[in-house]
């Protein structure tokens, strides 16, 4: 984390040099003058401002104070001996840079009320100087007073913009690394089982190719299915990975059902107008886990899937009248649940199993977000 003296040097660039040509205005001041003294005494003052001016752009911490104490504190003598008042944009110039919200405010306030007061003095004086550059003088308050905090706000506002750069590259790595994740958990679900049981029948065919060789080459053809069905499914899951409509996640969930000779009911509508792509590439993959449970586990005969927008978010039910979760609970501890809400998490969502001997309801909830253009919402 950059500390407020850190963002001082490196904002400033070029800028605290370029101040430093008006330097010459104060001899022209000086010089007015006809006392030697004083115009030593001025000389000394100039170049003792220069030193900290510069040495309060170079130091950190408590340093930064010191220094731009001894800056006001030799505006103020400029001001009342020769009529000098410009050293206060100098200083205003400065502390606007100054990033800590406490340090700026307490030097902004300071050296408003030094600047208010000296002025105040010089006229209360009668001092001509004041009197023949009356304009400059009043530029210069104004200057004094809105310079530090225009300053202060810009750089405060190029700050923000600094976190915000790095706060949606922190997303865009977030966002890929999930998506890493959810393609581990893929992988796991659809080739985890498959490559194991391959593994088992080939040292069981190899066993039995001597002893039984007709329950052998059984085993094998199972071997070859599996390993069919095991390619398909990666294939599928490619595809996925390129972004799953609702739409036609429905319209496998039918084709499941009916090959599983389970009856299916849609209520609502699965053509999504005010959901985000991710957010529905989300609600598709928790749809086929949620069904695919239903198919594998409950014993039900009727499956419905009830789909309702709410004012700020989106309602998915999957609801069965099977044997419930009482006798089926083992798969709870799998990867299905668990990376289903992982997924939703990921989009601000949340799901809620009821569970009964007439059935199991899994309620999915997400944030209503309107999509984004096609050029926007690519990842």
């Amino acid at each position: 984390m950059q500390k407020w003296y850190q963002i001082l040097h490196k904002n400033t660039g070029l800028s605290p040099y370029v101040w430093v040509v008006f330097y010459i205005l104060p001899f022209y001041f000086i010089f007015r003058s006809s006392s030697t003294y004083e115009v030593v005494i001025g000389i000394v003052m100039i170049l003792m401002f220069f030193v900290c001016y510069v040495l309060s752009f170079l130091s950190k911490g408590w340093a930064v104070y010191f220094w731009t104490s001894w800056q006001i504190i030799i505006s103020i003598a400029m001001t009342v001996l020769f009529g000098y008042v410009y050293f206060s944009l100098f200083l205003a110039f400065f502390i606007g840079h100054i990033q800590n919200k406490i340090g700026f405010f307490t030097l902004y306030t300071i050296h408003l009320i030094s600047t208010v007061v000296t002025i105040n003095m010089g006229f209360l004086s009668k001092n001509a100087e004041f009197f023949n550059q009356l304009p400059f003088v009043l530029v210069s308050l104004v200057a004094v007073i809105l310079l530090p905090v225009t300053t202060y706000n810009w750089n405060k506002r190029e700050k923000l913009q600094g976190q915000l750069e790095d706060a949606n590259k922190r997303i865009s790595e977030l966002v890929k690394l999930e998506e890493r994740q959810r393609i581990a958990r893929d992988l796991h679900d659809t080739l985890g089982q498959k490559l194991s049981l391959i593994g088992l029948k080939s040292d069981l065919a190899s066993k039995l190719i001597s002893k039984n060789p007709s329950r052998a080459q059984t085993e094998l053809e199972e071997i070859r299915q599996t390993a069919r069905i095991a390619l398909k499914e990666v294939r599928e899951m490619v595809t996925q990975m390129r972004g799953t409509r609702l739409e036609d996640e429905v319209f496998r969930v039918r084709q499941i059902t009916k090959a599983a000779e389970i009856d299916f009911v849609l209520e609502g509508d699965p053509n999504l107008q005010n959901t985000s792509l991710m957010t529905e590439n989300v609600l598709s993959m928790c749809l086929k886990e949620a069904v695919t449970n239903v198919v594998r586990h409950s014993g039900a005969t009727t499956c419905s899937v009830v789909i309702e927008p709410l004012r700020t978010d989106l309602l998915l039910k999957v609801k069965d009248n099977g044997i419930g979760m009482a006798e089926e609970c083992a798969y709870l501890r799998g990867n299905g649940l668990r990376g289903m809400k992982e997924r939703l998490e990921f989009v601000n969502g949340s799901m809620e199993i009821d569970s009964a001997q007439n059935g199991t309801t899994v309620t999915i909830k997400v944030p209503n977000v309107f999509k984004q253009s096609e050029k926007g919402a690519g990842v």
